[in-house]
């Protein structure tokens, strides 16, 4: 009997034959919506003062050289923390932009350049979450973009199942991480992706060469995922491809920032409209006395993460990203949290800063282990690891974010998914603003909007439309690539380079 192969095998062999009549159209239209989402992404980059000196330094998004167009786009979708994510990892710096960085090389149509993507979402999310119970998650879990880069230009260029083994093989030899210090501390990380992406399109000029990888790459003692997790999830690499679509865990961005704080801006953007109706104005930091978010220990953990960078309108932008204060400030002021909130005058409001210092952050147990519970950011790795193995590493992960998970209290994980078609990722908030005259206004969200859930599944279409054109994206460019599936190349050429335009 002949081996099945190593797990790059497996999952290269059935990504390099995977056609869109065989995706659900759910599916495709979720891959829409998360293209559309990552040029809104690009725009706001491009609009910000670090995209201004990123462009100054490698040149626009939209040039001759496709390897550099991805590093550049990001790069762009990186500095504001306006991606997408997914069970497991945030991917389309690689997934996406890689395929939009090479459509006009390869010719490719919009089936093709959505196939691409698709891909490339699957690959990356697959080896992301057998190591996501381990040391990098999320922005941090920079491997998600080697595989999603060799992934994306190995479909798009047709490449043979071998070529994207030696790749893979090639790239992950020696995955990147970030160091907290320069990731929250200085703008190094707006290049964090781009490095990984690189790395990765060269490994597949490499195996084009002829270069050799390991294929074992993902399992050997030695490997990968002996080196990066805690708890390596192998089955979860292969587990129902065809049938169980990480494509449909997405959840996406609304506002700039770490996912972790959308539940509580959410709160802040409701409660403004309640204090601002009650007041016949805008609030202002004199009508606020206290904050308190109550949250997840997700929200927690970054919120303490970040807070020694948080230093004020100087602090660095992946910083204020990661702090509730500033953000549920800002969002409570101003009834929104848009890009603008990162620079310029709005950064520099001192009643912002001045509400920013009242905002306290309450670990919640409820919201807590909801959030553990649900497909994202790790219930469905919990489900893989089973047991007492992922109690033990539950218990220690909150540990390291200054929680402490009751020993009374035992999760059922319960089995792995055989399918994400009703994904939901609950990151929740409840908000508690107490005014100067002593009233308590209370909001509280369970699924932030945007995040995978039932009220995404039925609108992500609009609300990805609304953040490209609230980006400055024309209608014409919206409407073009709502039509993606059906766009010959020439078309599609002409509406992503359009969608770049500033």
């Amino acid at each position: 009997m002949s081996s099945p192969g190593s797990l790059t095998e497996v999952l290269a062999s059935w990504a390099a034959d995977l056609s869109l009549a065989y995706v659900p159209h759910r599916v495709i239209d979720l891959a829409v919506s998360q293209v559309l989402s990552q040029l809104g992404a690009a725009r706001a980059g491009l609009a910000h003062p670090i995209g201004h000196k990123i462009v100054s330094a490698f040149g626009t998004p939209t040039g001759d050289d496709p390897k550099r167009n991805a590093f550049v786009l990001a790069a762009l979708t990186m500095c504001l923390d306006f991606d997408d994510t997914v069970y497991a990892g945030h991917l389309s710096h690689s997934t996406v932009n890689t395929p939009i960085a090479y459509t006009e090389r390869m010719g490719l149509s919009g089936a093709q350049f959505l196939e691409a993507v698709l891909a490339a979402n699957e690959c990356a999310a697959r080896v992301t979450a057998a190591a996501t119970l381990g040391r990098f998650r999320g922005q941090t879990a920079l491997h998600s973009h080697l595989v999603g880069a060799v992934a994306a230009r190995s479909k798009a260029e047709r490449l043979a199942s071998p070529l994207w083994v030696d790749g893979w093989g090639i790239a992950l030899g020696a995955p990147p991480h970030p160091l907290n210090r320069a990731f929250l501390g200085s703008d190094a990380k707006v290049l964090a992706a781009s490095g990984a992406i690189s790395t990765a399109l060269d490994a597949v000029d490499a195996a084009r060469a002829g270069l050799k990888g390991a294929p074992d790459i993902l399992e050997h003692p030695e490997g990968f995922l002996a080196a990066l997790a805690t708890l390596p999830l192998h089955e979860a690499i292969t587990r129902g491809l065809g049938e169980r679509w990480h494509t449909e865990t997405l959840s996406f961005k609304v506002y700039p920032g770490c996912a972790y704080i959308d539940a509580a801006v959410d709160c802040a953007v409701l409660l403004h409209r309640r204090i601002a109706k009650r007041l016949g104005r805008p609030p202002t930091a004199s009508d606020i006395e206290r904050i308190t978010v109550h949250a997840p220990v997700f929200t927690v953990g970054m919120d303490s993460h970040s807070r020694e960078y948080v230093t004020g309108p100087n602090a660095p932008v992946a910083a204020l990203n990661f702090s509730v204060g500033y953000n549920v400030a800002a969002a409570l002021l101003h009834g929104e949290l848009v890009p603008a909130d990162f620079h310029g005058d709005r950064l520099g409001d001192p009643d912002v800063w001045k509400t920013a210092v009242r905002v306290t952050v309450q670990l919640d147990f409820g919201l807590t282990f909801r959030s553990l519970t649900c497909t994202a950011p790790i219930g469905e790795a919990l489900r893989e690891a089973g047991g007492p193995a992922a109690s033990e590493w539950l218990a220690s992960m909150a540990g390291s974010a200054g929680a402490k998970i009751p020993p009374s209290l035992e999760l059922d994980f319960g089995v792995p998914a055989t399918t994400f078609e009703n994904a939901e990722k609950s990151i929740g908030a409840r908000v508690v603003a107490v005014t100067t005259d002593g009233t308590e206004w209370e909001e509280s969200v369970d699924t932030p909007l945007g995040a995978a859930g039932e009220q995404t599944r039925q609108h992500h279409r609009a609300l990805m439309r609304d953040k490209f054109l609230s980006n400055g994206g024309s209608r014409d460019s919206a409407d073009a690539l709502e039509n993606l599936f059906h766009l010959t190349p020439s078309e599609l050429g002409s509406s992503l380079r359009a969608a770049l335009q500033v």
